[in-house]
Parts: structure tokens; sequence; C-alpha cells
């Protein structure tokens, strides 16, 4: 068996309420300038937090205005303010570009260097701020990752910080956040958290340490994501998704995804489309095309999604790739890059983006290559 490293936060809570753990836990750290990263819908929900904090003598800021796709000089523009504030710590709240900011900020708030000099594998020098991250979504999982995405302005194009020192300190997952998310954020947030699962599992560097955490994630996304965007205040589907996005989360580190994730960075680089939305569309026609690749592997994955099993492993493996079709379409997911307002004539340009995602690309089970690339963006111009 090869070796694997795990890197994960100290401390992981999950659970209904458990915001008030992270109250209760800052409070005994003894931190007095906490910068707070989130985004405008997410301020009601944390009022009273706020205000258990300040009655306690923490004095903090709260930055909201991040983006869907936040930039490089977003970071930098963020990144002076928590300078000037003074912060000795860090929160994130939000979705997984919020998250990914707080990360971004602890680590090289006391740091010389540039983002843009960070940008690959193992580039960070130090750690930061102390830094807890709670998520509002059931998708990036970036809470217990050591990913960081920003999209660099200079080529249109989404790139990607790894580093031990992206580590939150403490994640505090509590799926009651996530109530009020809209039917198509859920959507689309719970097909990204899918895809971190399957391609996990289906990954080149697969390793059984973490296959226990890709499965028992697509079990309870599969079962619940049509659930909870019918209906948003079904607890259980809620808790289900938290969990599984928590799983999907933990294989990103050690593991990582591949080309279904690859080739959404242009749609979000380029035309601005929500990265859980570009994984989403791409995923059922990615696993297509991995499938000859492992074939035992995505039978695997059908039966995990709760598929009968067919005649043979082949048989199987088609029988997960059309419920993955079937859940993208119940739950409004579109089938077309048309209906994204992405002209066919930008599949060239998208193609050579998509393959300088080679730290993604790697990890794919079946080599992708440009004319490959291609044809995966080309299939998504007719109705399937």
């Amino acid at each position: 068996m090869k070796p694997i490293t795990l890197l994960q936060p100290q401390k992981i809570v999950f659970g209904t309420g458990c915001l008030q753990t992270f109250v209760d836990d800052y409070l005994r750290l003894g931190y007095k300038h906490l910068f707070v990263v989130t985004a405008p819908p997410i301020m009601p929900l944390i009022v009273d937090t706020m205000m258990q904090l300040a009655t306690a003598g923490v004095g903090y800021t709260i930055y909201s205005d991040i983006k869907a796709e936040p930039t490089v000089n977003d970071f930098k523009k963020i990144r002076r303010l928590a300078r000037s504030f003074k912060a000795d710590s860090v929160v994130g709240i939000g979705g997984g570009s919020v998250l990914d900011m707080a990360k971004l900020v602890a680590a090289l708030h006391q740091s010389g260097q540039r983002v843009e000099d960070c940008f690959g594998t193992g580039l960070i020098r130090k750690k930061g701020l102390w830094l807890a991250c709670l998520p509002t979504t059931a998708g990036t999982g970036s809470e217990v990752s050591p990913n960081a995405i920003l999209l660099d302005e200079r080529d249109h194009l989404k790139k990607g910080v790894v580093s031990p020192f992206l580590m939150a300190d403490a994640a505090y997952v509590d799926p009651k956040l996530t109530w009020t998310v809209p039917a198509k954020v859920t959507a689309d947030t719970g097909m990204d958290a899918l895809t971190h699962c399957i391609e996990a599992y289906t990954n080149k560097f697969a390793h059984p340490a973490i296959d226990v955490y890709a499965l028992q994630g697509i079990r309870l996304i599969a079962a619940n994501l049509e659930r909870a965007v019918k209906n948003g205040q079904d607890v259980e589907a809620r808790e289900a998704l938290a969990l599984g996005s928590l799983y999907g989360g933990l294989c990103l580190g050690p593991v990582n995804t591949a080309a279904v994730h690859a080739l959404s960075y242009p749609l979000g680089g380029e035309y601005h489309i929500p990265h859980g939305l570009s994984n989403a569309i791409l995923l059922p026609s990615v696993m297509k095309f991995n499938m000859p690749a492992n074939v035992r592997r995505h039978a695997e994955v059908a039966i995990a999604l709760g598929v009968t099993p067919g005649a043979n492993d082949e048989e199987t493996a088609q029988r997960g790739v059309d419920f993955i079709y079937r859940l993208a379409d119940a739950v409004g997911i579109p089938k077309t890059l048309t209906e994204l307002n992405i002209p066919q004539t930008a599949v060239d340009t998208m193609a050579r983006a998509a393959m300088q995602v080679q730290r993604l690309l790697k990890n794919n089970p079946r080599e992708v290559t440009e004319q490959d690339a291609r044809d995966i963006y080309n299939s998504l111009y007719s109705s399937l």
C-alpha cells in the first residue's frame, strides 16, 4: 500500500448548533482582534455570534463583500484591511470562496510573499494567523482542505494554492447555517461535493484511507440532494449533505480532484460561471469519458449512488453515469453550455486553458488531450 499524508484541522466539530461551540472555543483561546470574512446573506445568521464576542471584549471587523469568483486583486485588498486592523485571528463564515479567502488572508497576513508566487503546491513558507472555518454551504469542503482557489485576472484562469499552511486550525460544520441556502445554490454546491467524492474515488491516486470518505460521501449526497433542493428545511437531508460535503473536503488534500475540475476552471475564469455549477454540468460527460480507464471503480461508484447492479461492471458503471444525468436534471442543472451563454466558438480557447491545469489533470484516470477537452466541451452543445 503506497504512503499517503492526511492533513486535517486540529479540531473538527460537526453538528447542528455547533456555531456556539466556535464562540466558546474562541473565547477560551484569548485572541482579541478577529478578522471576519463572510458574505451579505450570512450576516443575519451571525448577529448573535458577533454580539457574544463583542460582549466578551473581542474586537472584530467584518469584510462581507466577497465575490462568487474572487480575484488576486480582491485578495490584496482584503489582506490590506486585515493588516490595518492588526488582526490576530481570522474566521471564514460562508461558502467556498469566502473560506478560501479567509485561508489565504490568515496564511499570508504576516508574510512578505505575493499570492501570485504561491500558485502551485507547497510554496507558502510559514504558518500564519489562527484560523477557523465555518461553511454555510454543503459543497466545497474547503473548511478541511489545504487548497484555495483564486481567479488570476492576468490570464482569466482560476488557479490553486495548495499548502499545509492553508489548513484551518479548527472547522465547525453546522448544518443549521445551510438551512436558508436557496435551492439553486444547494443544487450547484451539492453537485460540487459529489464531484469531489467521485473524482477522489476514481482518481489515479485513489487510496483506501480516503476511499471510505469518498464512498460514504457519494451515498449521503446521492440520497439527499434532491430532497434538500425541494425542501430546504428538511433537517435530515441538510445534515446528510453537510456531512457528505465534509467527507468530500477530506478527500481534497491527500487525493484531490481531476478532469472535471480542470475543465471547469475556464468556465469560471472566463465566463464567471459559479464553481459548483461548472462542475455539475461537466461531471456526467467526464465520467463517461473516464469510465473505460477504470470500469470497476466506476461500477463501485454507481453502487454507492444507489443504482441496481447490471449484468457486469460496464453495465453497472453506465447506470451510474445515467443516474448522474438524471440527478442533475432533477435538481435543475442545465444540460448544455449554451444555456450558460457560453458560445461554441469558445471551445478551442477553453480547451487550451484547461490543459494548463496539469496539477489536476495528472490525477485523472485517463489521459486528457487538448482534443479530448474539445470533444467533452462540444458534447455539451447538443441536448442529451
